[in-house]
C-alpha cells in the first residue's frame, strides 16, 4: 500500500480508478480493507480513496491526546496531499462521525456527505450513559487477545443471514487491530456530540442505513434525516451495521446515484 507523511504520522491508503474523488472513512477496529467492494465497483466512475486512519491498518499510531478534531485536521492534510480537491466524503460508523467533524472544521473541502450506519458521536446519538458503557467495553477489550472479544462483535455488525465467509473476513480484519489506536478511536467517538452541527450542514447529504442495524438503529438515521437540511435517507434491506459489505451491490448503487446527482 502507498503511504504519505502527515506531520509525524505515516498514513497508508488504497486508491483506485479515475473521475470525481470519493474518500472512504472506515469504522473502529477496521481499516481500508473494509471498503474492498467499493474500491472494486465504484472505481469505474470515481477516484476512490480509502485510508487507514491513524491507529489502524498500515498507518502509524497517533498520540494518546489525538481527538476527533486532530483526526479531521489530519484528513484535511491527507486530502490536500493527494490533490483530491473537493471530494465526496463517505463515512461509515466511526468514519461517519469523522466525516461530520471534517465538515465542521473544513467545509470547503467537502463536495457532499454520505453518512452510513453512523452516529452524531456515541454521546450525541446514544446518550452519555451508553457512550460510557461502550467506551469502558472498548478499553477493556483493547487489552485482550482478538479471539477473546472479536467474535462478540460480529452479531452486532452483520445479520444472521450473512455468509459465514463474510463473517470470517470481517473477523480476520478486526483481529489485526492496533491496541493503542483502538483506545484513541474509542475515546474520540465516545466523547463526540455532533448534534449541533447537523442543522448547519449545507452540502448534499445522503443518509445510508442497513435496515437491520443493531449498533446504530434506524432511530439514529431518522435523527440525521430530520436534522440535516435536505438530507435523503436510503434504507438497505437485509443489511446490518456493515451495510457496505453485507449488501454491497445495493450500497454501491445508492452511492453511485447520489454522487451523480451532485453538481
Amino acid at each position: 500500500m502507498p503511504s504519505i507523511q502527515i506531520g509525524r504520522l505515516q498514513v497508508a491508503y488504497q486508491r483506485s480508478g479515475k473521475g470525481p474523488a470519493l474518500v472512504l472513512l472506515h469504522g473502529i477496529l477496521q481499516d481500508s480493507r473494509a471498503w474492498r467492494p467499493q474500491l472494486a465497483d465504484l472505481s469505474d466512475e470515481f477516484t476512490v480513496i480509502a485510508w487507514d486512519a491513524p491507529g489502524a491498518g498500515e498507518s502509524s499510531d497517533p498520540p494518546d491526546t489525538f481527538g476527533l478534531a486532530e483526526y479531521a485536521d489530519c484528513l484535511s492534510e491527507f486530502v490536500d496531499a493527494l490533490d483530491l480537491g473537493q471530494p465526496h466524503v463517505l463515512g461509515l460508523s466511526w468514519g461517519g462521525v469523522l466525516a461530520q467533524e471534517f465538515y465542521r472544521r473544513h467545509p470547503e473541502q467537502v463536495r457532499s456527505l454520505i453518512l452510513a450506519d453512523t452516529y452524531a458521536g456515541w454521546k450525541g446519538s446514544l446518550g452519555e450513559a451508553a457512550a460510557g458503557e461502550r467506551l469502558e467495553t472498548c478499553l477493556r477489550q483493547s487489552t485482550m487477545q482478538p479471539s477473546q472479544f472479536v467474535p462478540e462483535w460480529i452479531p452486532g455488525l452483520l445479520t444472521q443471514a450473512a455468509p459465514p465467509k463474510l463473517a470470517d473476513e470481517v473477523a480476520s480484519m478486526m483481529s489485526e487491530f492496533h491496541p493503542a489506536g483502538f483506545r484513541v478511536m474509542a475515546h474520540a467517538i465516545a466523547n463526540a456530540d455532533e448534534c449541533d452541527l447537523l442543522p448547519q450542514i449545507r452540502v448534499p447529504t445522503l443518509v445510508l442505513w442497513g435496515e437491520a442495524d443493531l449498533r446504530s438503529p434506524m432511530s439514529v438515521a431518522e435523527q440525521f434525516r430530520d436534522a440535516i437540511p435536505g438530507a435523503r435517507l436510503a434504507m438497505i434491506p437485509g443489511a446490518g451495521h456493515l451495510s457496505n459489505v453485507e449488501q454491497a451491490t445495493r450500497f454501491n448503487a445508492e452511492v453511485r446515484d447520489f454522487c451523480r446527482s451532485v453538481p
